[in-house]
């Protein structure tokens, strides 16, 4: 069943705003299963388990190792530009497959091979293999998990469900944070990427509960019915012009190049003030943000919808500027730990507004993952300049001129988002939801 209204002169006067297609009503939307839902919420719990392994545990394993802040960086500069690659073609992927559980559980035994490949040769052929290999196959799974939750749920419910995506992805990277580092302490930083191998198998299993008959096919891709009166351009070209989606895109590679290396770096930095507690206290670095997005992230899907994109992404970046200037000033390690209060605000909103904004500009193209992948590549291009920038200035200038420029990276996307990015919450769309509740 389909809803549609006339435009009224604010929908023409700004086409972002504007209601693209026609929205169907909840009615209309068959609701998934309660296995489904939890098998989802499992996945993406495990799967963050799974992908914290290769955060900023890289950095204190390849140290312990004797490799050079260079060398590291070069490392994680080579899966971000894999990353950048295979971004749109990663999307691409999804748009074009017929079961996105299929290319998820494919993704995740390739990154349970990469852990493996970690722990047992840390040579630079083999890291940078293994490195290759995750970064390809985290490409298609953000997709794919933005895919099958808009499959899921319709477009509707997509907001609070990416706010619980978000939660449980912070619960699992709390929980393995916690698990690798207390391994990390008590064995070796090595046992951090075998426990990675072992958490693939629970998130095979998780994604196994979710029933494939219930993810619409169609919604996974963003498409909207034929015979929908409002169904948007679905021509490539026309998606990419999009302004909003240009803007966006640009303002997140902002965002990863002044985030990407600054956990790598900090990570390095406790290491050679304090080698034996240098696990641990990356462990709490990562537990405290990831709480604090378990803890954020539903009430920031409701507050998009009420307050708009923008304000949330101002907050956003605001904390990211904040955090590089007190890497730059705090000495103490432990006091570290409390700067990350600033990774958690950033991360709530980002792990949320990032799908959700992708959702406002291309949903009824047919292309949504496509667009994922679009600003997905801006991503990568961020991340992989943000490592190897990042870790020449700290080996040249050292870790307080690197994080101060890191600081103003955020600052100047900030600007970016208050001068030039427009609002994308669809006003049409809210009218309809409250007409159908």
């Amino acid at each position: 069943m389909l809803l549609s209204r006339k435009p009224n002169r604010a929908d023409r006067e700004d086409p972002v705003e504007q209601d693209k297609f026609a929205a169907p009503s909840p009615a209309g939307i068959p609701a998934p299963s309660r296995q489904s839902l939890r098998g989802l919420d499992w996945f993406i719990f495990f799967l963050a388990d799974v992908q914290t392994g290769f955060g900023p545990f890289i950095a204190v394993y390849l140290t312990t190792q004797k490799w050079t802040q260079v060398e590291i960086g070069l490392v994680l500069s080579i899966g971000g530009i894999v990353a950048l690659i295979g971004q749109m073609p990663g999307g691409a992927i999804i748009d074009a497959a017929k079961s996105e559980r299929l290319v998820a559980g494919l993704a995740i035994a390739t990154i349970g091979c990469c852990a493996l490949a970690y722990a047992a040769m840390p040579i630079f052929p083999v890291v940078v293999a293994a490195a290759t290999l995750h970064a390809a196959a985290s490409c298609v799974l953000g997709p794919a998990i933005a895919a099958i939750s808009l499959g899921l749920v319709g477009p509707f419910a997509i907001g609070e469900r990416l706010g619980r995506n978000a939660r449980f992805a912070s619960l699992g990277n709390g929980v393995a944070a916690a698990v690798m580092g207390t391994a990390g302490y008590l064995l070796s930083s090595r046992s951090v990427f075998l426990v990675t191998f072992l958490l693939a198998i629970p998130t095979l299993i998780a994604l196994s509960r979710i029933r494939e008959h219930e993810v619409d096919i169609a919604r996974c891709h963003g498409e909207m019915p034929r015979e929908a009166e409002d169904r948007g351009d679905t021509n490539i070209w026309h998606l990419i012009r999009q302004r909003p989606l240009i803007v966006f895109a640009l303002s997140v590679l902002l965002l990863q190049l002044a985030n990407a290396s600054m956990m790598p770096l900090m990570a390095s930095a406790v290491t050679a003030r304090s080698s034996e507690w240098a696990t641990v206290l990356v462990a709490f670095c990562i537990v405290v943000p990831q709480a604090i997005v378990a803890l954020l992230s539903p009430g920031v899907g409701r507050k998009a919808q009420a307050w708009g994109r923008r304000p949330l992404l101002l907050i956003g970046f605001a904390a990211l500027t904040i955090r590089g200037l007190l890497f730059a000033t705090v000495r103490d390690p432990y006091l570290l730990v409390l700067v990350q209060v600033f990774d958690g605000l950033t991360a709530a909103v980002f792990a949320v507004m990032i799908p959700l904004i992708v959702a406002d500009v291309a949903f009824g193209s047919g292309h949504f993952n496509l667009a994922q992948g679009i600003v997905g590549t801006a991503m990568g291009i961020g991340a992989s300049l943000s490592t190897a920038l990042g870790g020449y200035v700290s080996d040249k200038f050292g870790n307080a001129m690197a994080f101060t420029g890191l600081s103003g990276v955020a600052a100047t996307g900030l600007l970016l988002i208050l001068l030039v990015m427009p609002e994308t919450r669809r006003k049409g769309m809210i009218a309809a939801k409250e007409m159908a509740g």
